[in-house]
């Protein structure tokens, strides 16, 4: 397992070269971030080229797949993503599945799959895995559809294909349903990434209710061998907490 760090969450600021050059002094080896289409894609190539930092995942533009009427406008939004994730060597994208539409589950749920389905061929031709993201929508996410893992790791099955994944986020998946270890090590082939933040309050890890060197080290057992994304929202120093997490990686990496 590898950590990524989210600088839209855990930097705060504009400077993304400075944000890339305090991961590295770290000993951090790749960050992610939210949205690509209102950030300076050549300031992120040149702090790439200047830290030598992979970027681990940035999200597709947020468009619905519950919804058919915007699937083309949803693969239209995956073309340009892909495009962009080229550019920056970006190998894993990340997507939401959109607002509960009201039309009931199974029509949903199809709709997601048959929106996947014709995605694939994208992202073949890229290189690049979609991740689909279950959300909680007890705190942060009121109306958004895909809220249970299960429901997640079914469409990943009825997509069918090696390049659409899951992105399992701890601190959303522990409001919804708990069980984060059994969950994960049932279903890690279908993982592609990782997120995690503490939970309550989606701040730092060592915070909250959740073990994470027990989680970590369960997950790295399992053959995990992607990122684990950091996503929380610091209430203290962040260089701090980001030392102490890149420095205890299970499997000796961060």
């Amino acid at each position: 397992m590898k950590f990524s760090v989210c600088i839209d969450a855990v930097l705060k600021g504009p400077d993304i070269g400075r944000k890339l050059r305090d991961i590295k002094s770290l000993g951090g080896t790749a960050f992610e971030f939210w949205s690509w289409w209102d950030k300076d894609l050549d300031e992120i190539k040149e702090g790439i080229r200047e830290t030598g930092l992979n970027l681990a995942a940035m999200c597709t533009k947020f468009i619905s797949l519950t919804d058919p009427a915007q699937r083309e406008v949803y693969r239209t939004g995956l073309a340009e993503s892909l495009k962009a994730a080229k550019d920056l060597g970006c190998k894993l994208l990340i997507s939401q599945v959109g607002s509960d539409t009201g039309q009931g589950e199974a029509v949903q749920k199809q709709s997601i799959i048959d929106g996947l389905r014709a995605c694939v061929p994208l992202l073949e031709d890229y290189g690049v895995v979609l991740a689909i993201e279950p959300l909680n929508t007890k705190i942060d996410h009121r109306g958004y559809y895909l809220w249970r893992s299960a429901e997640a790791f079914e469409i990943v099955d009825a997509a069918a294909s090696p390049w659409i994944k899951v992105l399992y986020d701890i601190y959303h998946q522990q409001i919804m349903e708990g069980n984060i270890i059994n969950t994960v090590s049932a279903n890690l082939k279908k993982i592609g990434h990782f997120h995690a933040a503490g939970i309550p309050g989606r701040g730092e890890l060592s915070s909250g209710e959740l073990n994470y060197p027990a989680i970590f080290s369960a997950i790295d057992r399992a053959g995990y061998t992607g990122y684990m994304g950091l996503e929380y929202f610091p209430t203290q120093d962040p260089l701090g907490e980001l030392k102490s997490i890149l420095g205890r990686a299970p499997s000796g990496r961060s």
